[in-house]
């Protein structure tokens, strides 16, 4: 399929629950989505908005309580699990209980929609499976027991078995989270090179605002009682959306670093100059309560010439020289003070 034709696509989906009594607990309805082949796709929302309701139901997991779940062209209910095995792979939250096989084991277990449970692995079979374990990143670890492995070696296996499926979808739920700072970021890219590589379609729900910003080639972001909000995360944040569907009471987003943070109690501050110095002092200045914006002739302005060229210039003239960023915190609290 070509990228421009989804490989996902709802219509007016609604996603829930059965209860007993014939009654439906309704978590998502109308739900209109396109997963799309070479991309990234990341589903993000607050807890208890439905995204693993909506992966569950879109891997047939759970019936949908209304409307349509086409997959490949093909309605999903038309699916038996051996075609959906050959068609998608999932990863799911829970780390696997499979401590007492090896990694290469883990990972033919991928080719059993082509062997059978008791089918024999074929030359071609173990070439995939060792294609896998390449691609996954995970090869040096082979033999190794899974219990041996750390969270996310652990999931780099997972997503290896997935990837010995040689299916054209794979959806994975919080792939990240039970992973170290360094390995989230190893997952992601990770994905992300397999999606252009291979030109799968991957889907993959998180709460991992800023990697998904970065990495992800478009966002749904999902949130009770309101419309999907589909797109690019530039082109969601430059709408508004993020403002819209992330922020609270006291909690803002700040579409000039792509961050939740806390609402800034006083008028914004500007910041211009170099970009690297410019971003990390808007960033001290966050986490202290002010909001970096950019330059407005009435309201103070920061001027970064280099991590120890600095300089505070105020609305009545006065310039200020200062040297690394914790002085410039100081300062404006300084300011601040005396308004």
């Amino acid at each position: 399929m070509s990228r421009q034709t989804p490989v996902i696509e709802t219509n007016r989906l609604s996603i829930g629950y059965r209860l007993k009594g014939g009654k439906h607990k309704v978590i998502h309805d109308d739900l209109n989505l396109q997963l799309f082949p070479g991309e990234v796709t990341c589903l993000l929302g607050l807890n208890g908005a439905g995204k693993s309701t909506l992966l569950r139901t879109l891997c047939g997991f759970q019936p949908p309580l209304g409307g349509d779940i086409s997959l490949m062209g093909h309605p999903l209910s038309s699916y038996s699990q051996s075609n959906f095995s050959l068609t998608v792979g999932v990863v799911l939250t829970e780390k696997t209980n499979a401590g007492g096989i090896t990694v290469y084991e883990l990972v033919s277990l991928g080719r059993h929609p082509y062997t059978g449970f008791f089918g024999q692995l074929k030359k071609s079979d173990r070439e995939i499976i060792e294609q896998s374990l390449v691609a996954a990143g995970i090869a040096h670890k082979a033999q190794n027991y899974v219990s041996e492995l750390s969270d996310g070696e652990r999931q780099k296996a997972m997503i290896a078995k997935a990837l010995a499926q040689q299916c054209p979808i794979i959806l994975l739920d919080e792939p990240t989270a039970f992973l170290d700072v360094t390995s989230r970021i190893e997952t992601m890219v990770l994905l992300h090179r397999l999606a252009m590589e291979q030109n799968k379609a991957i889907l993959l729900s998180t709460h991992d605002l800023d990697l998904a910003i970065q990495m992800g080639d478009c966002l749904w972001l999902q949130e009770k009682g309101r419309p999907m909000a589909c797109g690019t995360p530039e082109d969601l944040i430059l709408s508004g959306a993020f403002e819209s569907f992330f922020g609270k009471e006291g909690i803002v987003f700040d579409p000039s670093t792509g961050k939740l943070n806390t609402e800034a109690p006083v008028d914004p501050i500007g910041v211009e100059g170099d970009f690297l110095v410019s971003y990390w002092v808007g960033n001290a200045l966050i986490r202290n309560g002010y909001r970096p914006s950019s330059v407005q002739a009435d309201r103070p302005r920061i001027n970064c010439l280099d991590a120890r060229h600095i300089s505070l210039a105020l609305p009545g003239g006065e310039e200020v020289q200062l040297s690394g960023v914790a002085a410039v915190v100081d300062a404006v609290r300084e300011y601040a003070r005396n308004l």
